[in-house]
């Protein structure tokens, strides 16, 4: 079995991956008092525009305003009682901070979350909201490794990792489950990649349920790891990362990257003024706030790269799963009038 930090790579049943349909069919049924099963809304007018029909699953509408919390509270109402009673850690600039904190108080534990110096104001304003502990680290995942190491051996703490972990992917593949049951013909899925939890889900799922479907992922060419690893066939880290894209800066995970290896058809790299765009477009036609990594999966369909792939000429009905609505406004006004 898998240990519950996520630290042991034992696969489940099914394709030996460390999650399947069957546990991501669990996590939808745990979950489900604790989540907002989202809409899927559509636009004729940006149909017209990408010459494709689109289905956006609105994940900027869950709580805590990201699909995170479906895999942050499959991960805490799995705990038993024992372990749940000395609270939870992790460490995240973002979404999944906020889930963690928002899911433990759901149940009514501790959330001790190490957060990066950097973290974008809102997301940590959302862990203050919900009741999280905040300790601060430095950039670095080193740091953010460290302090989650000295608050697990301080307080027990179980670690709840972002992406790498059984039940924080079947958790993300819940939003695959939902979209499949809103709009059974869809025959290709974009997904944001970053650590790899909510497209290894999702592609899970999708599989198993559709073994044709399409499953694309879409990076910012600034933390374009994903696409550098499924070229060379093995996990490639970068020095550095350069987006706007906050939520997309993490880098597989050896539980991700299998799936991500087999199971994803494709990654389309966007730039950040194609992702603004995008934005701009969810804002002004869709009506709906998305941050950065939530508008990715459209800046894709719309990018070069996708309209000139023969490959994909086919896919008429795409699901994009926009992944969050978290928004940094300042920094999107920067963002806006440099374009």
């Amino acid at each position: 079995m898998e240990s519950r930090d996520g630290s042991d790579v034992h696969s489940t049943e099914g394709w030996g991956y460390a999650a399947d349909i069957d546990s991501i069919r669990e996590a939808q049924v745990r979950i489900a008092p604790y989540v907002h099963k989202t809409p899927v809304l559509s636009s004729t007018s940006i149909d017209a525009i990408a010459g494709k029909q689109l289905f956006f699953k609105c994940e900027c509408f869950q709580k805590a305003g990201a699909f995170k919390i479906r895999g942050a509270s499959n991960s805490i109402f799995a705990l038993d009682d024992e372990q749940a009673s000395k609270g939870v850690v992790t460490h995240s600039s973002g979404n999944h901070a906020a889930a963690v904190a928002l899911a433990a108080k759901l149940r009514g534990i501790p959330a001790h979350i190490v957060i990066p110096r950097n973290a974008p104001a809102c997301k940590v304003e959302n862990v203050k909201r919900y009741g999280g502990r905040i300790i601060w680290s430095d950039v670095s995942i080193e740091s953010r490794e460290s302090f989650c190491k000295r608050v697990q051996e301080e307080t027990g703490a179980v670690l709840i990792h972002p992406f790498n972990n059984k039940y924080t992917i079947s958790g993300q593949g819940t939003v695959s489950l939902e979209l499949l049951e809103q709009v059974p013909e869809i025959d290709t899925i974009i997904v944001p990649i970053s650590g790899g939890g909510l497209i290894s889900g999702v592609a899970l799922a999708a599989k198993a349920i559709n073994p044709s479907i399409h499953i694309l992922a879409a990076e910012p060419k600034g933390a374009d790891d994903s696409a550098q690893s499924k070229a060379a066939g093995k996990i490639i880290t970068l020095p550095s990362t350069n987006t706007i894209a906050d939520g997309l800066r993490a880098f597989l995970g050896d539980l991700t990257w299998p799936v991500v290896r087999d199971l994803v058809d494709d990654i389309i790299v966007v730039d950040d003024s194609a992702i603004v765009d995008a934005m701009k477009m969810c804002y002004e036609i869709l009506k709906v706030a998305v941050e950065p990594s939530g508008a990715i999966g459209l800046a894709a369909v719309l990018s070069d790269e996708f309209k000139r792939s023969s490959a994909w000429h086919e896919s008429s009905k795409i699901g994009i799963i926009v992944s969050g609505g978290n928004v940094d406004l300042g920094v999107l006004w920067e963002s806006l009038h440099k374009q």
